[in-house]
């Protein structure tokens, strides 16, 4: 008798977005003359840059000749890409790597995810609260996590809050965490994090031989040049921390997929006998098995943001979606709504007024002004009594939105 896998039986009923996707779908489905604009999930509006379109019809004619064709790429990635990397995301803030500690992938949402099979099951975790669901979900299912309580909390997760109350800086535990996820800028609450505040994460995790999952993939959209871009602009994270960047927020690359993770050579883990193993090795090994590479027109696309015209054509794109942030924080404010973020990230994170709760508000702005919020409840108890907005909507998208909130308002 093949038995199922019960952990995945401990998972909610259904992921936080499709949650979300269905209930649209239902009232859309009831309100067929009604145009629903969407400023919660975070998916992208804007087409991609001429020169990342430009380079995969380079890529595509390449692919139809016999001479140019090719088949399996490395599993790690194409050296072009990951030079690229290197080049343009580290060096200029004097962090320094090897190409072999870079990983292509297919979106940091795969990897931030398939990063928990390097440790064991009985590892202990911590994560900001509120959180991106995919990181509890991914150690859910292998049974890391425990069981849910009628709170919401799974019961072998250590929980850091990040709310109004404290600025929305994690507090560093008084206890030992094996494996700390961190994301920055945040999301949902698009918070950043400070130099000094990162500096004490990665000395915790120093002295209690912990590791760090950090999820920069919003760095692009930091604006203060004081903020970190990075985990390893800190000193001792190359032996703690392993970072996740992706392109799609940051090029428009949610259909194209692709990303990249850096594991550090010094990175390491220990076995039940003390010995050191370092994690850059085995996460080659998994990738080798588990994963046949991001496609090569992708990495084409992902190295043309680094060309001088990708690069501005990028950050226009950003300064595009950043104008919809700071639109909607503005607006927000005037109405006497608490929101937080939009600084230096493309997510508003709005307190629901009179303490509604956030399932509640997003039913009431859906069926009232017919605007899609998130729910803070779905990414940890401390989310409750939060929305979180996106800013990637179009110009004319947003500002209808704004318009329709501000009537119900």
């Amino acid at each position: 008798m093949a038995l199922v896998n019960e952990h995945f039986l401990k998972l909610p009923g259904n992921y936080l977005f499709a949650d979300v996707a269905r209930k649209v779908s239902a009232f859309k489905s009831a309100h067929k003359n009604v145009n629903v604009i969407s400023l919660g999930t975070g998916d992208v509006t804007q087409p991609l840059a001429p020169a990342v379109v430009e380079a995969l019809h380079k890529a595509a004619d390449e692919m139809g000749r016999a001479e140019t064709f090719r088949g399996y790429g490395p599993e790690q990635g194409y050296q072009f890409l990951r030079e690229a990397i290197i080049k343009n995301d580290y060096l200029p803030r004097g962090i320094h790597l090897d190409i072999n500690e870079v990983f292509i992938n297919d979106g940091a949402k795969s990897d931030t995810g398939n990063i928990q099979e390097l440790i064991r099951w009985d590892n202990s975790i911590g994560v900001t609260d509120p959180i991106y669901p995919v990181y509890l979900d991914s150690n859910s299912m292998i049974g890391r996590s425990g069981v849910k309580d009628a709170h919401d909390r799974w019961s072998n997760v250590v929980y850091f809050p990040c709310t109004a109350e404290n600025n929305f800086v994690p507090e560093i535990p008084n206890r030992r965490v094996d494996v700390v996820y961190l994301c920055y800028p945040n999301n949902p609450t698009g918070t950043v994090i400070s130099k000094e505040e990162l500096r004490k994460w990665v000395n915790y995790a120093l002295h209690n031989d912990a590791l760090i999952f950090y999820d920069a993939a919003y760095e692009a959209y930091i604006q203060d040049p004081d903020i970190p871009h990075s985990i390893y602009e800190i000193r001792g994270a190359r032996k703690c921390a392993i970072e996740f960047r992706s392109y799609s927020k940051t090029a428009g690359f949610t259909g194209v997929r692709c990303g990249y993770t850096i594991v550090p050579e010094e990175v390491s883990a220990a076995t039940l006998e003390g010995k050191r193993i370092e994690l850059n090795p085995l996460w080659l090994r998994r990738q080798c098995t588990k994963f046949n590479g991001t496609s090569y027109l992708s990495q084409r696309a992902a190295e043309a943001i680094y060309t001088p015209e990708g690069k501005e054509q990028v950050r226009k794109t950003i300064a595009y979606y950043m104008q919809n942030a700071e639109l909607m924080l503005k607006r927000f404010r005037t109405l006497g709504y608490e929101v937080y973020g939009g600084a230096n990230a493309p997510y508003v994170w709005m307190k629901t007024p009179h303490g509604i709760p956030s399932w509640r508000f997003f039913d009431e702005m859906l069926n009232r002004a017919h605007v899609v919020c998130t729910p803070g409840a779905g990414f940890g108890p401390s989310g409750e009594g939060y929305a979180r907005f996106t800013a990637f909507g179009t110009h004319e998208q947003t500002e209808e939105a704004l318009k329709r909130i501000e009537r119900w308002f």
